[in-house]
C-alpha cells in the first residue's frame, strides 16, 4: 500500500532567500522598464540642446546680418558678441519657460505640469511626443539653414511639436485657440503674428530710415557711416540679447518638461539650474557658429545696405520685439528682422530690393509650421511603431544621419567669415544650395533686384 507523501516543508530561512529572490527579480524588471524611460529622458536632452545650437546659428543673422554686412563689425567679433549677449540673456528671464508648450499643444496642466495620461512608465509617452517634435524642429532648422533662407525656429519647433502631439493624441491634442481672454493657440501665437509682424517691422524700419535719412542730408557719406557704425553696434546687441531671453526659454521649458514627466524634478515654478547652464552654453555657442549662410542672405540678399539702414533695421527690430513682449504678443524675431530689412530698401531712395529673394523667404514662412509638422508626425509614428527606448534611439539616429548628410552637402559650397561679405550673385541661392543639373539651368535665368525710387 503507498502512502501519500507529504511535500518537504520549506524552512523559513529558505522561504525568505525565495521571497527575497523574487523580490529582486520584480526590482530587475522594475528597473528595466525605467531604463527605457531613461533612455528616452537622455535622448530627448540631447536633442532639445541640439536644437538650441541650430536655434543660435540660424538666428545669429536677425541680430548680426547687418552690422556684418555694413562692416561695422568684423563677422567673428560680431558673432562672438552675439554669443556672449544670448548667453547673458538666457539668465534673465524663465517666466515662461514651463508654460511655453502649452501655447500650441495639450500635454501639460496650467502650472506646466505633464498630465496624469501621459505620466505612465516614468513619462514614456510625453517623452516619445516631446522628442519627434523636437526632431521636426530641428530637420526644418537644417534644411532652411543649408538652402540660406532665414525661417523662425520657433515655428519649426512649435510645428514639430503639433505634428508629432496630432500623430499621438489626434487633433484634440492641438490647442488652436484660446478661450479668448488674450491671443493664444496655434492661431494666436503662431498665425496672426507670422503674417503681422513682417509688415509692422517693415513698416516701422521705412519710417526710421526715412527719418534718418532726412535729418543727415547735411551730413557727410563718410561721416555719417562712421556715426552709425557704432549706433549699429549698441541696436544689435540689443537685439541679441532679447533673442537669448526668449529663445533660451523654449528649450529649458522643454527638458524641464521631460524632467518632470520622467519624475526627477517636481517644481513646476523653477528650471534646474544645470538646465540654465546647459541651454545658454547650447544657444550660445550655436551663435558663436555663426550661421554664415543665412547672415550673408540677410545681409547682402535682400537689401544693398548702408550703415544708416543697418542701425534703422535693428533698432525697429528691437522696439518691435519689446513692445510685443509688454503686450504679451509671441512674435518670431526672424520675421520681425527680415521685414525690418526690407523696409529700410523701401524706405530709402535707390536701394535696391530683391523681390525674388524674399519670395522664397516668405514661401518657407508659410511651410514651416506645416513642413516640421509632417516629420514630427512621422518620426511618433516610427517609434511608437518600434517602442521603448530602441524607438527613440531609431528616431535620434535618423536626425543624426540627416545632420550628417546636411553638413556634408554644405562643405561642397562653404559659406563662412572669409566669404559672408562677398557681393551678392543672384544665382547664390540657387546654384550654391540645389544639384548641380538644377543650378546649370538656373544660371541662364536673371533674377534683377528692384531698385526702389532713385537717387
Amino acid at each position: 500500500m503507498n502512502r501519500y507523501r507529504a511535500p518537504p516543508r520549506i524552512s523559513r530561512s529558505a522561504n525568505t532567500r525565495l521571497r527575497t529572490a523574487h523580490s529582486a527579480a520584480t526590482a530587475r524588471l522594475h528597473t528595466c522598464r525605467v531604463d527605457f524611460s531613461f533612455i528616452l529622458l537622455v535622448l530627448v536632452i540631447v536633442t532639445a540642446l541640439a536644437f538650441d545650437f541650430t536655434n543660435g546659428f540660424h538666428d545669429t543673422g536677425n541680430a548680426m546680418a547687418t552690422s556684418i554686412a555694413t562692416g561695422a563689425l568684423k563677422p567673428k567679433v560680431a558673432v562672438a558678441l552675439s554669443g556672449i549677449l544670448n548667453l547673458i540673456g538666457a539668465f534673465l528671464s524663465v517666466e515662461v519657460a514651463l508654460t511655453v508648450t502649452n501655447a500650441v499643444i495639450k500635454i501639460q496642466a496650467k502650472d506646466g505640469a505633464p498630465k496624469p495620461e501621459f505620466l505612465a512608465d516614468h513619462g514614456q509617452a510625453l517623452l516619445l511626443i516631446v522628442l519627434a517634435g523636437l526632431v521636426g524642429g530641428i530637420v526644418w532648422n537644417l534644411l532652411t539653414w543649408l538652402l540660406g533662407i532665414p525661417s523662425s525656429s520657433s515655428h519649426a519647433l512649435f510645428g514639430g511639436l503639433i505634428g508629432s502631439a496630432i500623430a499621438a493624441i489626434g487633433m484634440a491634442g492641438v490647442k488652436w485657440t484660446g478661450d479668448g481672454s488674450k491671443l493664444d493657440g496655434v492661431v494666436g501665437k503662431v498665425i496672426i503674428p507670422a503674417f503681422l509682424s513682417p509688415f509692422i517691422a517693415a513698416v516701422v524700419a521705412a519710417l526710421g530710415t526715412k527719418l534718418i535719412y532726412a535729418i543727415t542730408k547735411k551730413v557727410s557719406h563718410a561721416e555719417s557711416e562712421r556715426g552709425f557704425r557704432w549706433g549699429q553696434i549698441c541696436s544689435a546687441s540689443l537685439v541679441s540679447l532679447a533673442h537669448g531671453t526668449n529663445d533660451a526659454q523654449k528649450t529649458m521649458g522643454v527638458i524641464t518638461l521631460a524632467l518632470i514627466g520622467y519624475g526627477s524634478w517636481t517644481d513646476t515654478h523653477s528650471v534646474p539650474l544645470w538646465v540654465k547652464f546647459a541651454c545658454a552654453l547650447a544657444i550660445a555657442a550655436g551663435t558663436y557658429l555663426g550661421g554664415w549662410r543665412i547672415i550673408r542672405t540677410l545681409g547682402k540678399g535682400l537689401v544693398e545696405i548702408e550703415s544708416p539702414q543697418g542701425m534703422a533695421a535693428e533698432s525697429a527690430s528691437s522696439a518691435v520685439i519689446l513692445v510685443s513682449s509688454h503686450l504679451g504678443f509671441a512674435l518670431s524675431t526672424t520675421h520681425v528682422a527680415t521685414g525690418s530689412i526690407l523696409g529700410t530698401g523701401l524706405g530709402k531712395k535707390g536701394a535696391e530690393v530683391r523681390w525674388g529673394v524674399a519670395g522664397r523667404m516668405v514661401l518657407a514662412w508659410f511651410i514651416t509650421l506645416p513642413a516640421a509638422a509632417v516629420v514630427g508626425a512621422l518620426m511618433w509614428y516610427l517609434g511608437d511603431v518600434i517602442g521603448g527606448g530602441a524607438g527613440g534611439i531609431v528616431v535620434f539616429a535618423i536626425l543624426c544621419a540627416f545632420a550628417a548628410y546636411m553638413f556634408y552637402h554644405s562643405r561642397k559650397t562653404p559659406v563662412d567669415h572669409n566669404n559672408v561679405n562677398e557681393e551678392w550673385d543672384p544665382q547664390d541661392l540657387a546654384a550654391t544650395h540645389i544639384p548641380d543639373v538644377v543650378a546649370e539651368s538656373d544660371r541662364n535665368t536673371v533674377h534683377p533686384a528692384t531698385k526702389v525710387g532713385s537717387r
